[in-house]
């Protein structure tokens, strides 16, 4: 079986995407599966090859890696650019993608094109899981709890005084200031008077056309669950709690804490978290629930905040999580070969699930069709 894994791409979270999928390559070779690497580049070019199995060729990709494009057509598959042009047929995709064309739909809806077989979400909970304002609404309308908010626009700082009143009756300070559509905190901004809300909207319009501003949590503690599965098979893993030195987990503290070499299990934390009993109930059914509304695939993650009054909210949710979320799922006795195993397992119960849609509709309507009509 030729299984691919994609990562990389034209992301600001580009380089958390080649180590996870680094990660997943690793223990999918030590487990006896053929993969078939497919390395994106910062400016969306493709490559492929069994050098990119490792990190330096992977930043040496156009000498070591073959460009290659992935052929929309249903089973025509990887085709490999060149003189003698080659195709390789894709049974089933890992998807490592982060951030923007990867973990927003725009991937899986060409992998739907192809009709090829692939992990984390669909189309839908990709795009409503990855645009952050999307999210909530979504949350906010099954009744789960979330933090007040309010939205703007790029074009809509052009009048920084009305967003700025807006955010001040509808939300107050402090606040965080949000792009909608990324993750690993780049972007994001707090802010406790106007002049830190003025910097916060510009960084985060820097990076995305739609802007979150939400109220801020004074002094909360965060913890993170996962959850794995297809429909209403959903199981939900250990819970942790990121250990922050600041406001906010910063790239740094999730990336580059301990001297890490990257991954999200370089972060120090609290694994399992150390939280009541009913909080942890709480965030458990919470982290399911989000599953089933956004009717996610594969693993996610979901990261919450606990105000002092133990009150809880959902922050986000990761359709894609930094090194799918492996590590909150070793202390249930799952491994990391075992749980890529079972995120193949749903792609092709997800992909089978689909072969029962009936697509074709026989109607009249081009027999009685005549052309347009002109004066």
């Amino acid at each position: 079986m030729n299984l691919a894994v994609i990562f990389g791409g034209r992301s600001a979270e580009h380089d958390i995407s080649v180590i996870t999928g680094l990660q997943a390559i690793a223990n999918l070779k030590s487990d006896g599966r053929t993969v078939v690497p497919i390395y994106i580049d910062r400016k969306g070019a493709w490559f492929t090859g069994a050098a990119l199995e490792k990190i330096d060729a992977v930043r040496a990709c156009q000498k070591h890696g073959k460009a290659c494009y992935l052929d929309p057509r249903p089973g025509v598959g990887l085709t490999v650019e060149g003189m003698f042009a080659k195709r390789t047929p894709l049974d089933v995709a890992l998807l490592c993608m982060h951030g923007c064309h990867g973990e927003d739909g725009s991937l899986q809806g060409l992998l739907e094109l192809c009709d090829v077989p692939y992990t984390s979400c669909g189309v839908g909970a990709s795009a409503g899981g990855m645009d952050k304002v999307t999210m909530k609404h979504i949350f906010r309308g099954v009744g789960l709890p979330v933090l007040p908010d309010v939205s703007c626009t790029r074009d809509e700082l052009a009048n920084v005084d009305a967003v700025v009143a807006r955010v001040e009756n509808g939300v107050g300070y402090p606040c965080f200031v949000k792009p909608a559509n990324l993750g690993s905190s780049i972007g994001i901004g707090r802010a406790a008077d106007r002049a830190e809300l003025e910097q916060a909207l510009a960084v985060a319009a820097s990076f995305d056309r739609r802007i979150l501003i939400e109220k801020a949590v004074v002094d909360p503690r965060e913890v993170n669950c996962s959850a794995l599965g297809f429909g209403h098979d959903v199981q939900v893993s250990a819970i942790e709690e990121p250990l922050r030195a600041k406001d906010f987990l910063s790239f740094d503290d999730k990336y580059m804490s301990s001297g890490g070499q990257g991954g999200m299990k370089t972060l120090k934390r609290k694994l399992p978290a150390d939280i009541l009993a009913a909080t942890a109930a709480a965030v458990r059914d919470c982290t399911a629930r989000c599953f089933t509304a956004l009717d996610c695939k594969g693993v996610v993650r979901v990261d919450f905040l606990i105000d002092a009054q133990g009150e809880l909210f959902i922050n986000e949710v990761n359709t894609i999580p930094g090194s799918l979320a492996f590590y909150l799922w070793e202390p249930l006795g799952m491994d990391y070969p075992s749980l890529l195993e079972k995120l193949i397992e749903y792609a092709f119960v997800a992909h089978k699930e689909k072969q029962k849609n009936g697509y074709a509709y026989e109607s009249k309507v081009l027999g009685q069709y005549g052309g347009t009509k002109t004066k």
